[in-house]
């Protein structure tokens, strides 16, 4: 009975969701119809060519304009309800554990639709800010998979590599666990490579493409972190 009521609430939770994402791009969608719309009047009057032409060049440029929007739209969302995630552990069902996937669901859509357009832009940086992070200057993210935004800080000229993931959360036993993230200035975040929960990273170190950092690890600064067993100080023999 207990696991038909979990299951019961998890499919309501996901219905939520959906309509939830349904209202923030629906209305993330107006500007870049009324944009198309607009192309479209604007032109009636020439050839059909000439008119369709226009419109998909326009309809090119709305979808552009609904991802900057859906951006928008959702990261203040996110800062008018005031959510941020805070770390500690948190049972199924529990109002921190919905916090949690209510916010990552807002994320997700700007993910799945455009995200990557914004890597390494100034625009990929400013929505990780009104999602709660703490991003310092120049810094160059070139992943989709950062989440947990209100519980990450990026230093100073810190590059993000290419695929990399940095969450501030896992399930186990007890739940929900969250924790921060803190990665220094001018660290380099190589390919691929995945920062759990907890870990804190010091100013110009270096994680190898493909590295594992686990839970709660501290990465000293000036470090090249290859594994918890190989960890090699810059400029040795």
């Amino acid at each position: 009975m207990k696991s038909l009521v979990l299951s019961l609430s998890q499919m309501i939770l996901t219905l939520a969701l959906y309509v939830l994402g349904a209202v923030v791009i629906g209305i993330s969608l107006v500007p870049a119809v009324l944009f198309v719309s607009a192309v479209w009047l604007n032109n009636a009057g020439k050839e059909f060519v000439v008119q369709v032409t226009w419109t998909c060049m326009a309809a090119a440029g709305g979808y552009f304009l609904f991802g900057l929007t859906l951006m928008l739209a959702v990261g203040l969302l996110r800062t008018v309800s005031g959510l941020r995630l805070r770390e500690g552990h948190y049972k199924i069902g529990s109002t921190e554990m919905l916090k949690w996937f209510f916010v990552n669901a807002l994320f997700l859509s700007v993910r799945t639709v455009f995200i990557e357009f914004t890597l390494l832009t100034p625009f990929c940086n400013l929505f990780y800010r009104l999602m709660g992070a703490r991003v310092g200057l120049n810094v160059q993210i070139n992943s989709k998979n950062v989440a947990d935004h209100s519980l990450l800080e990026i230093g100073d000229h810190a590059v993000i590599g290419g695929n990399a993931t940095v969450i501030g959360h896992s399930f186990e036993s007890q739940g929900l666990r969250l924790a921060k993230v803190n990665i220094g200035k001018k660290v380099i975040v190589g390919l691929n490579a995945v920062i759990m929960p907890g870990v804190v990273i010091g100013d110009g170190a270096i994680i190898a493409a493909g590295a594992i950092v686990p839970k709660q690890t501290v990465v000293e600064p000036g470090v090249i972190y290859f594994s918890p067993d190989r960890q090699v100080k810059k400029n040795s023999s």
